[in-house]
């Protein structure tokens, strides 16, 4: 029997390294940037970026939110939609669904609260009283918010996301992105997860199946050429 498929490999590379491998490679085809863009910053809640207060936070590049901070500010004055997601959940998670019955502590995703310090957005945030804010409960940002509408209605081609986790919200928010049309971008100091393994390997499979992954500069760039 020849072979024409490829059989599961294992090298011994971390995911870093596959990471930077296959970024490394020019011939790889690009969806590119369309004509307008809006940015999604996900989940930049204190529950999953203040560190110094919740074992739930992490944090990959120190300078996350200032890299968020610029591209959405540059959107802005581009007249290009900016939006912010967070999480919260009803008094008795019941809108958390079967997600929430894993565990049930303090830290647990489903006692996230509505005005609590966990759901409140991170105070190193820029959010402009334009942006749009929409709180979701499932790990895209695209399922059951009106994120859909609005970028119809902005007529946005291409879909930037910044946040966390990389491996959870990013992923599930990018994977939908694609599937609805839209070019999609994850601009790589914009992100963050709790592990490089989980980063970098979802990093990897972002870019090779579901959007270009970009140094955040290939966005500011082409943000200040319009």
């Amino acid at each position: 029997m020849s072979i024409v498929g490829t059989k599961m490999v294992s090298d011994g590379k971390t995911a870093r390294q596959i990471f930077e491998e296959v970024i490394a490679n020019p011939t790889r085809a690009k969806f590119g940037f369309g004509e307008k863009l809006a940015i999604v910053n996900v989940d930049f809640q204190n529950a999953y970026t203040r560190i110094d207060e919740f074992k739930t936070a992490y944090e990959t590049d120190p300078r996350q939110i200032e890299y968020t901070n610029t591209i959405s500010r540059l959107a802005r004055e581009k007249g290009m939609p900016v939006i912010w997601t967070h999480v919260a959940y009803a008094e008795d998670a019941s809108d958390a669904g079967v997600w929430g019955t894993r565990t049930d502590t303090p830290d647990s995703l489903q006692n996230i609260k509505y005005d609590s310090r966990r759901h409140a957005f991170d105070d190193r945030c820029e959010i402009d009283p334009a942006d749009m804010i929409y709180t979701k409960r499932m790990p895209s940002a695209f399922f059951e918010t009106p994120l859909q509408s609005l970028l119809v209605w902005h007529k946005v081609d291409t879909v930037i996301v910044t946040g966390g986790s990389t491996s959870g919200c990013i992923r599930a928010t990018a994977v939908d992105s694609l599937s609805r049309g839209y070019r999609t971008i994850v601009p790589i100091e914009t992100c963050a997860d709790k592990h490089e393994s989980y980063h970098f390997a979802n990093l990897t499979d972002l870019h090779l199946k579901y959007a270009d992954v970009e140094p955040v500069q290939t966005v500011i760039d082409w943000l200040e050429a319009r």
